[in-house]
């Protein structure tokens, strides 16, 4: 069990941001709130920097993507405090017209290689990035493939036509 309470957490971050941590949630215990991508930076390095919540560890930086929402692509941020032994996701989101975010690495040195990946596969554009250059697909991809803006099957696939199966 951890020294700090996600109950306790959450006082501290909503006395610093108020109405910044918004839709605050605890899917299987694990502390989730949105901000928005302007004070990103600024409660990660709070988060980080506090002397008593030390949330040193950054576990992952991810992407999500959710067509049906009015802002349907995101970025997650897992981090977590060794000492005090709790974890929180930190969302944001945002239009696929504007997808600059800042860049964590002016806080983690880990984070250029995940922000690469979540570059790579969702086509965030992290400002101020070292090296912001795609890591695992070919260079010259045009496509994001994590973005779900392609149909779920092939519709000229001819082994699932219906004849096959004698309907």
């Amino acid at each position: 069990m951890g020294k700090i309470t996600n109950e306790e957490l959450l006082q501290k971050l909503t006395a610093q941001f108020g109405e910044n941590v918004q839709q605050v949630t605890e899917p299987y215990g694990l502390l989730t709130f949105h901000t928005t991508k302007q004070h990103i930076i600024e409660v990660l390095g709070w988060l980080k920097d506090h002397p008593e919540l030390q949330f040193v560890f950054l576990t992952d930086i991810t992407g999500i993507h959710y067509p049906e929402q009015e802002l349907p692509l995101g970025v997650v941020y897992h981090l977590h405090s060794l000492v005090n032994n709790i974890r929180v996701r930190i969302k944001i989101f945002m239009s696929a017209d504007d997808l600059d975010v800042p860049s964590a690495t002016v806080l983690w040195n880990g984070a250029n290689w995940m922000e690469r990946e979540t570059y790579d596969f969702f086509g965030f554009n992290f400002v101020g990035h070292p090296d912001l250059r795609r890591i695992l697909n070919v260079d010259d991809m045009t496509v994001f493939p994590m973005r779900k803006e392609y149909p779920l099957e092939d519709p000229n696939r001819v082994d699932k036509k219906d004849y096959f199966f004698g309907r």
